[in-house]
Order: structure tokens, then C-alpha cells, then sequence
């Protein structure tokens, strides 16, 4: 494959709804981590790449050692618009999942859902903050690829942790048997123990909140409690503290 074959394989692969690239080694990690069908790897520095494996993954060395293809840094800087620091980049198939799916799982753990997230990066922020709660999967709806470069890189790879997928509305998502609960500062003040099993946990943007049509569907509603003249949080933020409640009243 010559240089330039590779860099239009790399710039396609950002709008290919079958691809997701990785930038970074962080995101290369979880992703194998968590089971990835990863392409390939590229780096222009096999042995940082190296360094970096035996430091924060050892578990994974020998496989990235095995798979990474070394690139001329002129090449490499031209695979994504804005250079991985950590100088690896991969391609990987996604794992998208049906929102469906996700709400109507066995899994007892809540599902996020983020009514039209605004940026790519919190979306990204949001996954990651979901997987380390270990919630059940996360739904975005809206305009917003949530496996778009800028996603995954913001989740630091943990898109394969938790199931993630899309829904066009908020309309589209079924909660099913789950409890639907808006997280709006029009709700109860949110202590630990508050948050159920088994329910929707939605999340509306920073600016204008969870929309009317999403509260009037909710069974009911719960508020960050936070010191007066704050506003609002990032939404990641948001759903960490959400989750994070729920864990601390969850049974063990």
C-alpha cells in the first residue's frame, strides 16, 4: 500500500459508518482490552510505542508489538486532522448496538440516555464515565455520530466497555420495563440510593436541559444538588455523578 493509499484509508475510514479510528494508545487499549476487532495499528515510533505498552498495558504488549506498523512521520501526521500525542492511531470495525437492545437487556445496571448532545467530545466523555460505573450501555440521540472519531477519542476507546448506540429522538426510545427518569433541576435533590436498578437515566444538553417532550414521558425526575449561582455541569460530569449515586446505593 503506497503513503497515499494509506492516508485516504485512514481519512475515509472517519465517515465510514462500518469503521471506527482510534487515536491514541489509550483508546488502542481498551479497545483491545475490551474484545475489538482491531485492523491494524500504525505508529511512527515502534519503539515509544513500545515503551508506552510495557508502562500502561503490559498486558497487550506483545499483541500491539506484533500487530504495529511503523510509518514515516510525514505520513503518520497526515492520518488523522489532529496528531495522536501518543504517536498510534488504529482502525478498528465498530460495535454498534441497537437501542433496543441496550434498554430491553437483562443487565440490572441503568442505561444513559443523552437527549441531542451538543459535542462530540463530552459524548466521548459520557461513554467513558458510563463504563467505569459500569452502566448497561449508553443511547445518544440527535445529529451526533456517538462512534464518531472525536467520540471515541473523548471515551479514551471505552465505546467496547458498554454497549453504545443511536436513536434519531428521544421519541424513538422505548424505555420499556425501565423506570425513565430525567435528570433536570426541576427534580428531587439527588442523594445516594436514589437512583433505581433497571432504569433510563436521561441527560439533556448544558444549555437547555431535557426537552419538554422527553419530561412529560419521564416518570419522574432527579437534580444534581450543587452550591447556588452554578448553573450546570458538563454533561459527563453529570453523568458520572448520577451513576456514582446509584452505585453507592446499588446492592453489592
Amino acid at each position: 500500500m503506497s503513503d497515499q493509499e494509506v492516508i485516504n484509508r485512514y481519512r475515509g475510514a472517519r465517515s465510514d459508518p462500518e469503521l471506527a479510528v482510534l487515536e491514541g494508545f489509550h483508546a488502542l487499549k481498551h479497545a483491545l482490552r475490551f474484545g475489538a476487532d482491531v485492523l491494524e495499528i500504525r505508529t511512527a515510533d515502534r519503539a515509544r510505542l513500545d515503551d508506552l505498552s510495557a508502562e500502561l498495558a503490559p498486558g497487550i504488549r506483545d499483541e500491539v508489538n506484533r500487530r504495529a506498523l511503523e510509518t514515516p512521520d510525514e505520513v503518520f501526521g497526515r492520518l488523522a486532522p489532529r496528531r495522536p500525542g501518543t504517536g498510534v492511531i488504529a482502525l478498528a470495525r465498530r460495535r454498534e448496538a441497537d437501542p433496543a437492545e441496550v434498554i430491553t437487556s437483562t443487565d440490572p445496571s441503568p442505561v444513559v440516555l443523552l437527549e441531542r448532545p451538543t459535542h462530540l467530545g463530552n459524548l466521548g466523555a459520557a461513554v467513558r464515565s458510563a463504563a467505569a460505573a459500569g452502566a448497561a450501555g449508553l443511547v445518544a440521540t440527535g445529529e451526533h455520530d456517538p462512534w464518531h472519531a472525536s467520540a471515541l477519542r473523548g471515551s479514551a476507546g471505552l465505546h467496547y466497555a458498554i454497549p453504545v448506540g443511536r436513536a434519531s429522538d428521544a421519541a424513538d426510545v422505548d424505555p420499556g420495563e425501565r423506570e425513565l427518569l430525567a435528570v433536570d433541576p426541576r427534580g428531587a435533590s439527588l442523594a445516594a440510593g436514589d437512583v433505581p436498578d433497571r432504569s433510563v437515566l436521561a441527560f439533556g444538553t448544558e444549555r437547555h436541559g431535557v426537552s419538554e417532550g422527553l419530561m412529560e414521558r419521564a416518570d419522574g425526575a432527579i437534580r444534581i444538588p450543587m452550591r447556588e449561582g452554578v448553573s450546570s455541569l458538563n454533561l459527563a460530569v453529570s453523568v458520572a455523578v448520577v451513576l456514582y449515586a446509584w452505585r453507592l446505593g446499588a446492592t453489592p
